[in-house]
C-alpha cells in the first residue's frame, strides 16, 4: 500500500474517533441542566476558541518542525483526557478546564491532519487527488457525527452524562491510528525551530496577496459556519422542536454534509469554480437573514441548504490553500486560517449568544447574518481579483 492510501486511512480513523461526537445533539440541553444561560454557554465555546487561537499557530509550525505524526499523537492524547475530564465536572469551571484541554488538543492536530495528506500525495505525485480525498474525510467525519447523533441521543434518554463516558472511548481510538501514521518525504524538509520562523511564516503568508486573501476568505466563510452550527440547537429550542426529534435532526444535518463535502470537487468542475463560490456564500449567508423569522419547515428546508452550503466550502476552501502554500510551512498555514476562525468565533459568539439572552434568537441571527455577509462579501470580490495571480515559490526559504 503507498503511503498517500495508508495515511488517507489512518486519518479518517482519526477524522471518525474526533467526529463521532455523542455529546453534540444534547450538548446545549446538558449544559441547561448544569444551570448555564446561553450567554455561558458561548462563552465556554469562546474559551475553548481562544485556547485553540493561542496553539493553533505554535503548534502547526511545530508539526513543520518535529513532524506531523507526532503532533497529531500528542493532540490525540489530549482529546482523551479533556473527554475524561468532562465526564466527571458539574459546574462552568469544570467545563472550561475541560474544553482548555480539547482546545489545545484539537490545534495540534487541525492543519498537521490535512498538511499530511496532501504532501502524502506529494510523496506519490498525486497532488490532483487532494480535493476528492479531503471532501472524502470530511465527509466520513460528517457521516461519523450523524451516526453518533443517533446513538448519543439514545444514551441521553439514560442520562445527559452517558454521552460524554461514550465520547472517552471514542476518543482513545485516535491514538493507534496516530501512532501507525507515516510521515512523508517531502515533510521531512522541515524548518528551523524558533519564534523568529513563526514570525516569517506569517509574514509570508500575508505578504503574499494571492495566499492571504485565500486565508482571510477561507477564515470568514469558516467563522459563519461554525456560529450557525452552535445556533441549531438553541434554534430547535426556540421552534419547540421535541428533545426525541435533536438527534434525528442533527445526524440528518451532518449526512448532508458529509454527501456534498464527498461531491465537493464534482460540484467544482461541474460549474465552474466561481459559480460554486457564489451559491455556497449565498446558501449560507441567506440561512443567517432568513432562518429566524421562517416557521419551522421552511426554517429546515433553509438549513438544511446552509450545511450543503458547508459541506461543498469546507473542503474547497482548504484545497485553494494548500495549492498555493510551500510544502514545508503547509501545516503552520493551514493553522494561521484555524487560526482566524477561532479567535473570530470567540469575539462573536458570545456577542450573539448576549443578543440571543436580552432579544431573541431571529435577532440575534440576522445581526450576525449582516455582519458576516458583508465580511464574506467583499473578501470573495478580493479572493477572485488576486486569484489570477501566479505562484511560484514551492518552498519557504528561511
Amino acid at each position: 500500500m503507498n503511503i498517500s492510501n495508508r495515511n488517507f486511512y489512518l486519518l479518517a480513523l482519526i477524522k471518525i474517533s474526533h467526529w463521532f461526537m455523542l455529546v453534540m445533539p444534547i450538548v446545549v440541553l446538558f449544559y441547561q441542566s448544569n444551570n448555564l444561560s446561553m450567554h455561558e454557554i458561548f462563552i465556554i465555546q469562546s474559551i475553548y476558541s481562544i485556547s485553540i487561537v493561542a496553539f493553533e499557530i505554535p503548534s502547526g509550525y511545530f508539526a513543520d518542525v518535529i513532524g506531523r505524526k507526532k503532533t497529531i499523537l500528542i493532540g490525540a492524547w489530549m482529546g482523551v483526557f479533556g473527554f475524561s475530564v468532562y465526564s466527571f465536572s458539574y459546574s462552568f469551571w469544570g467545563f472550561v478546564v475541560a474544553e482548555i484541554i480539547l482546545g489545545i488538543g484539537q490545534s495540534m492536530i487541525s492543519g498537521a491532519d490535512s498538511a499530511l495528506l496532501f504532501d502524502s500525495l506529494t510523496d506519490d505525485r498525486n497532488e490532483q487527488a487532494y480535493l476528492k480525498l479531503e471532501g472524502r474525510v470530511i465527509s466520513i467525519g460528517n457521516f461519523a457525527e450523524a451516526f453518533a447523533g443517533i446513538i448519543g441521543g439514545l444514551l441521553a434518554v439514560y442520562s445527559l452524562r452517558y454521552p460524554y463516558y461514550g465520547q472517552v472511548l471514542v476518543s482513545a481510538i485516535a491514538v493507534p491510528a496516530a501512532f501507525l501514521l507515516k510521515e512523508p518525504h517531502c515533510s521531512k524538509s522541515r524548518i528551523e525551530l524558533g519564534w523568529s520562523q513563526i514570525i516569517n511564516v506569517i509574514k509570508y503568508s500575508f505578504s503574499t496577496k494571492k495566499l492571504r486573501w485565500n486565508i482571510l476568505y477561507s477564515s470568514f466563510v469558516g467563522v459563519s459556519t461554525l456560529t450557525m452550527a452552535w445556533f441549531v440547537q438553541p434554534w430547535f429550542i426556540f421552534n419547540n422542536v421535541s428533545t426525541e426529534y435533536f438527534g434525528i435532526l442533527w445526524t440528518s444535518l451532518n449526512l448532508t454534509v458529509g454527501l456534498s463535502s464527498m461531491l465537493a470537487y464534482k460540484i467544482e468542475l461541474k460549474i465552474g469554480e466561481i459559480r460554486t463560490h457564489f451559491l455556497f456564500n449565498l446558501f449560507i449567508i441567506m440561512g443567517f437573514l432568513v432562518l429566524g423569522w421562517t416557521h419551522l419547515w421552511i426554517g429546515l428546508f433553509i438549513l438544511f441548504l446552509f450545511y450543503l452550503a458547508r459541506g461543498v466550502a469546507t473542503p474547497i476552501l482548504k484545497n485553494n490553500i494548500n495549492k498555493h502554500t510551500p510544502s514545508n510551512i503547509r501545516a503552520t498555514v493551514l493553522s494561521v486560517r484555524n487560526f482566524f476562525i477561532r479567535i473570530l468565533f470567540s469575539l462573536i459568539g458570545p456577542i450573539l449568544g448576549y443578543m440571543t439572552d436580552k432579544l431573541n434568537l431571529a435577532y440575534s441571527l440576522t445581526i450576525g447574518g449582516i455582519v458576516l455577509g458583508i465580511i464574506i462579501s467583499i473578501s470573495f470580490v478580493l479572493f477572485i481579483i488576486t486569484d489570477n495571480l501566479k505562484f511560484e515559490k514551492e518552498v519557504f526559504e528561511q
